[in-house]
This record gives structure tokens, sequence and C-alpha cells, in this order.
């Protein structure tokens, strides 16, 4: 639908005199009013003119009938019990929104929305609430700034993605097609491009953190595109091996729209920021800075699981919980006039977790699935997740006797929350009673994590709205870089959860070089251990690591326990996987299996056709199939 159309339908369906003007802003349509009570009192209005033109409508007041920004304040904190914690009430006259930040956001919305509503009418200005997390991110804080101190160059930004958005098509969608850029036959770099003849989306950009060289980062030469032609990028979640490349796209032309769930926003950020730090000191550095992505964080467009976003002229956008770490979504793509609905699981889990529902399946329609594969063969079966939290305790338990210290690589985003609450398990019963040592940003990816509890499982939420946080036991201990040392070299028993997950580079590489050589040691693994990594080669039975010490090469002999345990990994196993192709629904024709090693993969696809009758393929990197 067109911008021009958009504006017609609404000047004949809205209530005369109550519009004063129609913008968009990405994919959101704005009513502008100098009215605004009348649209609270009336809200059945606008549900009809968003059910009419199947889009997401913002009422917003006219700038000159805003309340002058110091007496709203005041009329809000009297409005708003005191009960709420207020902690801030913050003014953007571009978006005509106040943001109210407090502990307890039930009691700012009120019954049925009538606290909002009142604001709304007694200021003009419209409530954009922020919780007050727990554990306080300098990320969050941070982001937030950034939005707030660039809303007038955001607010423009959004304009011009709006009206790209609702342009008129130059083409009919009659042929889609998708090209593999990463992530085929491999676990990382993922990166697909989904064109039509109206449109370039790319699905995932992401790196392969155990890579070398060029082979790190998706071949975008490959899309035979300028990146400046990219309409739309769209990330599953906030890994690096789907999101670590995408500060490149904005060094290199790319000045469109990303989207996203908005805890995957943050958590990116992070872990892209990160990544830069890591890479300028390990001598892998990185082709983009911190300044791509800040810019990056200007151009998200967050959405709220299920909810439709045309992010084209032909393509609507919805995401959907894949239970893989916080803020994960698998992508459905409704694409053309109803000619094809393509499902993008990006990482799924499809089993228990302590931290997360498992992942949606349930779809308008679907056509095509893209599924991930990375524990897709033959053999791939976690055991139950009662016995890998049996064998972590007993691994700690039998480490702690020894007056050992448990070493366990963890990525800072998913497993080490996921870990976080096993080991909360473990305090709160008395079976273990050592200090556990979170070191790299895990702390910060936690914080972030009690920032967006509403992603979180059901219990979990409700602990951290209680006052229960289980990320707030007084065993875990942020680490800061000096106090390493003095962990290494006490005689004091510990957990130790440090990143990166595979051993590529990171604090656990300190940590690992002092504590090797002791058997009284543990190694233990929880997550998945990419091809070429070190961890991998642990797993392997490496018995002797070469190690840069103070600019001198030192061999460290590998005498420390290691133990492997499986069934804590946010991916789905192959039951998983085979479980969730059976749930699906409806049943899709095809599925193009990525994410996976080459034999695994093959291996899934094979077991698809013959168990479902999926017309089920494995695609290699730079492949181009036609889906219509």
């Amino acid at each position: 639908m067109e911008f021009a159309e958009i504006k017609s339908i609404i000047e004949e369906q809205a209530p005369p005199g109550k519009v004063t003007k129609v913008d968009v802003e990405g994919p959101k349509v704005i009513l502008y009013t100098n009215d605004i009570a009348f649209f609270v009192e009336n809200n059945q209005k606008v549900r009809e003119l968003a059910t009419t033109l199947k889009k997401r409508i913002i009422v917003r007041s006219s700038p000159e009938c805003l309340m002058e920004p110091e007496k709203a304040k005041g009329a809000i904190e009297g409005i708003i019990p005191k009960e709420a914690n207020l902690s801030e009430i913050e003014f953007d006259p571009f978006f005509a929104e106040v943001r109210v930040e407090a502990e307890k956001l039930g009691l700012v919305i009120g019954k049925q929305g009538s606290t909002l509503d009142e604001i709304i009418k007694q200021t003009g200005w419209t409530p954009k609430l922020l919780r007050k997390s727990p554990i306080q991110s300098d990320m969050v804080r941070a982001i937030r700034k950034t939005l707030y101190d660039s809303s007038e160059d955001r607010q423009k930004v959004l304009r011009a993605v709006g009206r790209k958005i609702y342009r008129k098509p130059d083409a009919e969608c009659d042929w889609i097609r998708v090209t593999f850029l990463g992530g085929a036959g491999q676990v990382g770099r993922s990166s697909i491009l989904l064109q039509t003849p109206e449109s370039n989306v790319l699905l995932d950009c992401g790196i392969d953190v155990a890579g070398q060289d060029q082979n790190r980062f998706p071949d975008l030469r490959a899309a035979q595109l300028a990146i400046s032609d990219l309409d739309a990028v769209v990330i599953s979640h906030a890994h690096l091996d789907h999101c670590g490349f995408l500060p490149y796209l904005y060094k290199y032309g790319y000045d469109g729209p990303v989207y996203c769930t908005e805890p995957t926003r943050d958590l990116m950020t992070l872990l892209q920021l990160d990544a830069v730090e890591i890479g300028s000191k390990e001598d892998k550095e990185l082709p983009f800075t911190s300044k791509e992505v800040r810019t990056l964080v200007k151009h998200t467009i967050p959405l709220d699981y299920e909810e439709v976003a045309d992010i084209t002229p032909d393509i609507h956008l919805t995401l959907y919980n894949a239970g893989h770490i916080l803020g994960s979504s698998i992508c459905h793509m409704h694409l053309g006039e109803g000619l094809h609905n393509l499902v993008y699981t990006g990482d799924i889990k499809f089993g228990d977790t302590r931290l997360l529902e498992a992942a949606n399946f349930e779809f308008p329609r679907v056509e095509t699935l893209i599924i991930e594969s990375t524990y897709g063969g033959r053999y791939d079966q976690q055991p139950p997740r009662q016995d890998a939290e049996k064998l972590l305790h007993d691994t700690i338990k039998s480490t702690i006797e020894k007056k050992g210290k448990v070493l366990i690589p963890v990525f800072s985003v998913g497993r080490s929350q996921e870990v976080m609450m096993v080991l909360e398990s473990f305090y709160s019963r008395g079976e273990i009673n050592v200090p556990v040592y979170l070191d790299g940003m895990i702390w910060e990816a936690t914080a972030i994590h009690t920032s967006y509890p509403e992603y979180l499982k059901g219990n979990v939420k409700h602990r951290v709205f209680n006052g229960f946080n289980p990320f707030l036991v007084d065993a875990f201990k942020k680490v800061v870089h000096k106090e390493r040392q003095s962990i290494i070299g006490s005689d004091e028993p510990c957990i130790i959860l440090s990143t990166s997950g595979m051993m590529t580079g990171g604090p656990i590489m300190e940590y690992f070089r002092h504590l090797a050589e002791n058997e009284n040691n543990s190694l233990a693994f929880v997550g998945y251990q990419s091809e070429g990594s070190l961890g991998r080669r642990l797993q392997n039975g490496l018995s002797s690591v070469t190690m840069d010490d103070d600019g001198k090469t030192k061999q460290i002999n590998v005498r420390m326990n290691v133990q492997t345990i499986d069934g804590f990994s946010g991916h789905a196993d192959r039951r998983q996987l085979l479980g969730y192709a059976k749930k699906i629904h409806p049943k899709p024709k095809r599925a193009l299996i990525v994410h996976g090693e080459q034999n695994k993969s093959e291996n899934l696809s094979r077991t698809f056709r013959d168990m479902f009758g999926f017309d089920s393929s494995v695609p290699r990197n730079l492949d181009s199939i036609r889906l219509v």
C-alpha cells in the first residue's frame, strides 16, 4: 500500500477534524491530532483504522498541544502513585513522548491503562515506559541516552524508511530467491540474502568467531548487490555469528533499518562493542569501529513478538520467540500478495530450559522453512536436562573437595544466565557454597536480562517482578580485570564463569593459562564448540597448548580435568529438531537446512524427507535458490 493511499483512507474514515497530519515512521503510521483526549476516550476509532489499513497506528499530539515539560512533569508525578518508585521522567518533543522509568510499571499503567490515559489527557504527552532494572545496566543506559540524544536524526531516518516501505512498487512480486552468503554447511557467519523484483533484505549478518582471515565474514560479493541497495536487515538474535558483521554495512554505504527485538538490539550492541575492543587487543581487528555500532543503534527498529510490520512494499515481517537466548526470534516473512511464506528459524531451542519458553511453532502460513542444524547429526542427542545438571553438580562437588577451581567457558549471552540459574538452585538447596566469579561481559549481559523480564520464562519473570531475582545470589561476584590474579592465586576453591565460550580469546585464556596444569582443577564445557576452536580441540583430548605469556611463548600441559556437559545448549538437538518439524503448523513444502556442519545438515535433510515428506536440501555457501 502506498503512502498516498494510506493518507486517502485516513482522510475518508477518520473522525472529521480530529487528524491534523498523517506521516509514517518506519512501518508505523503516525496520526497527529489537536484533540488527543478524544482518541483516548474513543480508542476503537484507531483500532478500526488499523484493521482497515492492516498497519500499526500511533496517535500523537500536535506539538502546540503539548504541555510545557516542567509543568507536565509535576502533573505526571501527581498522577502516578508513589509506590511505583519513579526514577526518571524525560521528554522527547520529536516523538511527543515522555519516558517514564519506574520499578513497578504496573502501577504506572494503572487498571486497564487508566493511569496512562490520564497522563495523556492531562499533558498531551504519550508515556513510553522503561523498567528500572534491579541490576543497573551501563549498556541499556548508554543506548537509551544515544536514542534520546539523536531523536531528531532518528525521526528523519524513520520517515525516510517509511517512505521507502510505502513507495509505489516498480515491479510485481512474481519471483523470490534466497542466496546464502554464509552459514550454509558451517556454524558461523550466518547471512542470507532474500530477494524479490522489488526488495533486497538480509537475514542476519554474522561472523565466524573461530574462523580465519576473510573466511570469518559473509561473502557479500556473492550477492552481486551494492550494500547501499539493501532495503532492510533482519537480525534473529544477538550472538556474533548472526550479527557480528552488521556494523560493517554502515561503514560501506548502508543507511537503512535493522529489525529485531529490543533485547536483541541491546545485547548485540554489547557484544559488537566488546568484539571491537577484543579484536584490537588480540590482533583480530574487525573491519569497523565503535562509531558504526553507534550508527547501527540509531537505525534499529525494535519489534515485539507477533507484531506484523511492513519492511518493504512486498514483504511483511513477524518475529516469534525462538527459545535460544533473550529476545531471539524466528522470522516469518509474508512475501508478495500471498505469493509465498518463509520461516527462518535462526537458532532455536525446542525443549526445557530454566530461562526461556520453547520456540514457537504456529504460523499463519509457511511454504519454505530455513532451519538450523547445529545438533542435527544422527547421534546428536542431548541428555535429559536433569542429568546434565547432576553432572555439573558432581563435577563442581568433586573439584571443590580437592580444593580446586571449576572453570566454565561461556558465551556472555545465554549460556551464562542459564548456568547461573542452575547454580542458584544449587545454592538455594545448600548443596554448594563457594563464590562464583563472573568475568567478561557476563554481568552486563545479565543486567540486560533483568531489564526485560517479560521475555523470560513465566516463573522467572514472576520472581523478578516480585523481588526474588535469581541473578542476585550473594555468591555471584562481578570480576574486574585487576582481581583476576588474586582469584587465580587463591587457595580457596571457586567457580569461574568466563568468556569466550569457545576459548577463542577473552579473559578465559588468562584463567586457563594459569589453571590448566593443576590436576585438581576442572574445565567444564556447557556449550557448542565450533570446528577449529581451542575448545573443540580440548574436548577432543588436546594435551598441550602453546600460548603467549607476557610476550613469550609458553607450552601449557593440560592436566586439569576436562569435562563436556551436554544438555545446556541453547540449540535444539536432533530429537528436538525432529519434534519441531513434526509440530510446525502448517507444514512447509520445502526445508533448507543450514547452520550446521555439512554431514550433520545432510543427515537431518534426509531424515526430513523420509519422515515428513519435505522437499529438503542442504544449500552451500554462494548457492542461490529460487523459491517461487
